[in-house]
C-alpha cells in the first residue's frame, strides 16, 4: 500500500511516523513551545533525524474546549514555518487545518498532505483539497472541539465511525480526489469518552473494510492519563504501548509528539510482525 502525494509516493508497507509541530500558544501538551521560526525548524529537523517521514504543522489548537482560530491567524502562524521547513528539511510536510484558505496557501508553499479533523466538511475545504495534488487525511469527530467532550454518544462502535468515514470517502471521490490520495483517521479523543477510545483501539482491524491507509493519533492523550494517572508530559510509555497495538491492528501511520521513541518501538513491532508472517 502507498500514499500518492502528487510529486511522489509514500510507501506504507512499513509503518510511518508523523511528528507533531504545533505552532500554537495553547495546544494541550506543547502550546507555546516553539516561539520562533528557527525553533520550529530545529524541532522539525530533529524529528526527521529521529525517523519521522511526515511533519504535521498546525496553527490552531483542537484540544477539548478549544475555540475556532481564524484562517488569517493560522496563516500568520504556520506559513513562515511551512516555507522554512520545506526549504530546510527533506521531509513530507502536512498542514493540520480545516480551513480552505490555509489549505490552498500551505500546499502552494510545498505542503503535500492536508490533515483535516473536520474531514473536509467546512466551507470550501473539499474543493480546495480537490484542486491540489496533495494527499488528504479525513478524520472522524463528533461535534466540534469546543463541545465535543460534553456528552459524546454512539449507537455502535466502531460501526458509526466507519460509516462516517465511508461517507466522506464517497464525497472525496465525487469531488475528484483519487482514493490513492486519502488516509482515514478514527479520531481518538475527538468526541469520544475514554471507553469509546478503548473500543476503537481494540476493534481497529475493522477499519480495514474501508481499504484506505489508517492514521492513528493517541500520543499523550487524556485516555492514556486516565489509565495511568500520569500527567500529559509523563505519558510516553503509555503512548508507545498504544502505538504498537495500533500498528499490530493495521495502522499505517502513527502521529506522535515523541518521534524517536515511537520509531524505535515500531521497529521492534514491525520485526516481530514480519517474523510472524514468514
Amino acid at each position: 500500500m502507498h500514499l500518492d502525494l502528487g510529486s511522489r509516493t509514500l510507501d506504507l508497507a512499513t509503518p510511518q511516523v508523523m511528528g507533531v509541530l504545533n505552532i500554537t500558544p495553547d495546544s494541550f501538551s506543547d502550546g507555546g513551545r516553539l516561539p520562533t521560526v528557527e525553533a520550529a525548524v530545529r524541532a522539525a529537523q530533529a524529528m526527521v533525524e529521529a525517523g519521522a517521514s511526515i511533519i504535521d504543522i498546525g496553527g490552531e489548537s483542537t484540544r477539548p474546549g478549544a475555540t475556532d482560530v481564524s484562517g488569517q491567524v493560522q496563516l500568520d502562524r504556520v506559513m513562515p514555518v511551512i516555507e522554512a521547513v520545506c526549504r530546510e528539511c527533506d521531509t513530507i510536510v502536512s498542514i493540520d487545518t480545516g480551513n480552505a484558505a490555509v489549505m490552498r496557501a500551505a500546499t502552494s508553499a510545498g505542503a503535500e498532505l492536508i490533515n483535516d479533523i473536520f474531514a473536509l466538511t467546512r466551507p470550501g475545504a473539499l474543493e480546495a483539497a480537490a484542486a491540489t495534488d496533495a494527499a488528504v487525511c479525513i478524520m472522524h469527530m463528533q461535534g466540534i472541539p469546543a463541545t465535543m467532550q460534553d456528552d459524546p454518544q454512539y449507537e455502535a462502535l466502531p460501526g458509526d465511525v466507519i460509516a462516517f468515514l465511508r461517507q466522506r470517502l464517497a464525497a472525496c471521490q465525487d469531488a475528484g480526489i483519487n482514493a490513492a490520495r486519502v488516509i482515514v483517521d478514527p479520531g481518538f479523543g475527538f468526541g469520544k469518552t475514554h471507553a469509546h477510545n478503548l473500543v476503537l483501539l481494540a476493534t481497529l482491524r475493522q477499519f480495514a473494510t474501508l481499504q484506505q491507509p489508517l492514521l492513528v493519533g493517541l500520543s499523550r492523550k487524556g485516555t492514556l492519563g486516565e489509565l495511568t494517572g500520569r500527567t500529559v508530559d509523563a505519558r510516553l510509555a503509555a503512548g508507545l504501548a498504544a502505538a504498537v497495538m495500533a500498528v499490530e491492528r493495521g495502522a499505517a501511520i502513527v502521529r506522535t509528539h515523541d518521534v524517536a521513541s515511537t520509531v524505535d518501538a515500531l521497529k521492534v513491532a514491525r520485526a516481530v510482525m514480519q517474523e510472524e508472517q514468514s
